[in-house]
């Protein structure tokens, strides 16, 4: 039942829409509205103006919402707490600290000195309360020395067996890979040995590395393992790591451990590295270097046959045992239509690459207009026909003895190129221990490497879900970046995955921005005393932020009068 409830302060009356109901029989007021002094109930029911608001404010709700929804339900902040003990003399636990920068990451991601500021921008008192001396960059700071490497490996093992519980992972298959990120951290700092100069895949060779090995489920590209290393290391050196954590986690994780598969690619290829996965539970899809066995690349097409023309046209394959990596193995070897018409298109963009830099070096030398020698000449042409399979079509003499004297003569081998072409272009050579699985079955497997590498390429995407930037210098708080940046990605790909099975098909920037389109207003009154009241509204919403809205139980944290 409602009524109007009046309050007595300082001699004035204010009055309240409050609702009664019986509570253990007995009767309560179980909410109440409040509406102002008699004047202003007046005036607004007149609208002689004073109901309107002075002014608003405008604040991002629903991408944040939805991401701290699935970090309650996964309980990040609880297990992180569980892992490293009581709080102490902090204001906020260290679990709510990862997890407020996990958020950051998916929806905005920012350094620790301008979270608070981002913070403002957004509902998020309404999801977590926390006194704005707390977002200090400082605290953050301190929540993360809270943390070493023993316990981000138990905290990433508990979260990773809750989201496989929670959402229903498939684990049956999963897929590895590694990469590397370009940092900004000085050349000079002794404190962040994981940050080393390498082979550098986003091609920025001036700057210092930090490298990713990450285990993710087809089911989603889901990562539960990550391995954060140096930057001058080889990916082959850390399978053994990844594998090792993977065989300790995820033996309890699956269903049936004897049907957990694992899929990489040729840069892990070692004997020594074969053996470990061997000794474990699982079993394995992989490739090897064509150019190891030159004998299955020499099959004519002819032998090659299709294996499924719906699920994957324009691919033919064989099957063979060979000798790799230490014994005999099932083999499949693969030739993709599509993927020889890439190449072949990649390989002659590559040629006249290198045709071009000769003949502007054969001018010059024609000119006379070099004082090198022919040593140092010599190695800028070995330099320019590095690039992949040029010096097996590409002819080159140097002649001449003194800078003034050297001539340089090429010519390009079209029977190598085509020979070159019916070897290797389009051939993949896959391998398994899976005996019983059809050709078609380890393809597939082979293919879902994609993932991984989507995973990737959303990790380097500045805008969302991002591991830039990165404004740390010491390997510790490099190593919990790392961390929190990779339970971002969790946490995005766990909402895609939502949506998906909702049949709305998005990618991560889209979904996240369909969901900042849900955005608070704030509506504040002017009042004849104290501060201005205020009423929090949802903007309107379109059918799809509609059904986002339901899909990510948002009306949770909306607000409510």
């Amino acid at each position: 039942m409602a009524f109007l409830l009046g309050k007595k302060q300082d001699g004035k009356v204010y009055y309240y829409l409050a609702e009664s109901a019986r509570v253990n029989g007995k009767p309560r007021i179980v909410s109440q509205q409040y509406l102002g002094s008699a004047e202003e109930v007046v005036a607004r029911l007149s609208g002689a103006g004073a109901g309107e608001p002075a002014r608003t404010q405008h604040r991002s709700f629903g991408d944040l919402a939805a991401v701290w929804g699935v970090l309650e339900r996964i309980g990040v902040a609880r297990i992180v707490d569980e892992v490293v003990g009581p709080k102490s003399q902090r204001p906020v636990s260290v679990g709510t600290y990862l997890a407020l920068a996990t958020a950051n990451r998916v929806v905005a991601p920012c350094s620790k000195l301008g979270f608070a500021d981002w913070w403002k921008s957004t509902a998020g008192d309404s999801l977590v309360h926390v006194r704005a001396s707390a977002l200090d960059h400082r605290r953050f700071w301190d929540a993360m020395d809270a943390l070493d490497d023993e316990q981000l490996r138990e905290i990433e093992r508990r979260i990773a067996a809750r989201v496989v519980e929670f959402y229903g992972l498939d684990v049956s298959a999963l897929v590895l890979d590694m990469t590397n990120f370009a940092t900004y951290i000085d050349s000079a700092n002794p404190r962040a040995p994981i940050a080393q100069r390498g082979h550098a895949k986003q091609k920025r060779h001036d700057l210092r590395l930090v490298g990713l090995g990450l285990v993710v489920t087809c089911d989603g590209a889901i990562p539960l393992v990550s391995h954060a290393y140096a930057g001058n290391r080889p990916d082959v050196t850390q399978f053994a790591s990844v594998v090792g954590e993977l065989a300790v986690r995820y033996r309890a994780l699956a269903s049936d451990a004897d049907e957990l598969t694992l899929v990489y690619d040729a840069g892990q290829d070692s004997t020594a590295n074969q053996e470990l996965i061997e000794s474990t539970p699982l079993h394995f899809v992989g490739s090897l270097r064509p150019s190891d066995h030159p004998e299955l690349l020499a099959r004519p097409l002819s032998r090659f046959k299709a294996i499924d023309p719906e699920r994957l046209p324009g691919l033919r394959a064989f099957e063979a045992r060979v000798v790799a990596l230490g014994k005999e193995r099932r083999v499949v070897v693969t030739h993709s239509e599509e993927l020889h018409a890439k190449q072949r298109r990649g390989f002659a963009q590559t040629l006249a690459k290198a045709q071009r830099q000769l003949a502007e070096l054969s001018s010059r030398l024609e000119r006379g207009r070099t004082r090198r020698p022919k040593t140092v000449v010599q190695d800028e042409i070995d330099r320019i026909c590095s690039a992949r399979w040029v010096s097996r079509c590409v002819t080159t003499t140097l002649r001449g003895t003194t800078p003034s004297s050297l001539r340089l003569e090429f010519a390009l081998d079209e029977g190598a190129v085509e020979l070159l072409e019916s070897e290797l272009f389009g051939k993949r050579i896959l391998f398994t221990d899976h005996e019983d699985w059809t050709l078609s079955q380890v393809v597939a497997a082979y293919r879902s490497q994609w993932r991984v590498e989507a995973d990737f390429r959303q990790m380097k995407d500045r805008s969302v879900v991002s591991f830039s930037p990165m404004f740390h210098w010491t390997d510790q708080k490099i190593r919990v970046h790392v961390f929190y940046c990779v339970l971002a990605l969790s946490v995005a790909r766990l909402m895609v995955r939502q949506a998906a099975q909702a049949q709305l098909d998005f990618s991560v920037r889209e979904l996240l921005s369909q969901l900042g389109g849900i955005e608070e207003t704030v509506l504040l009154y002017t009042s004849d005393r104290g501060r201005p009241r205020a009423r929090h509204v949802l903007t309107d919403m379109d059918p799809i932020q509609r059904r986002l809205y339901e899909i990510f139980d948002l009306g949770a944290y909306a607000p409510t009068r």
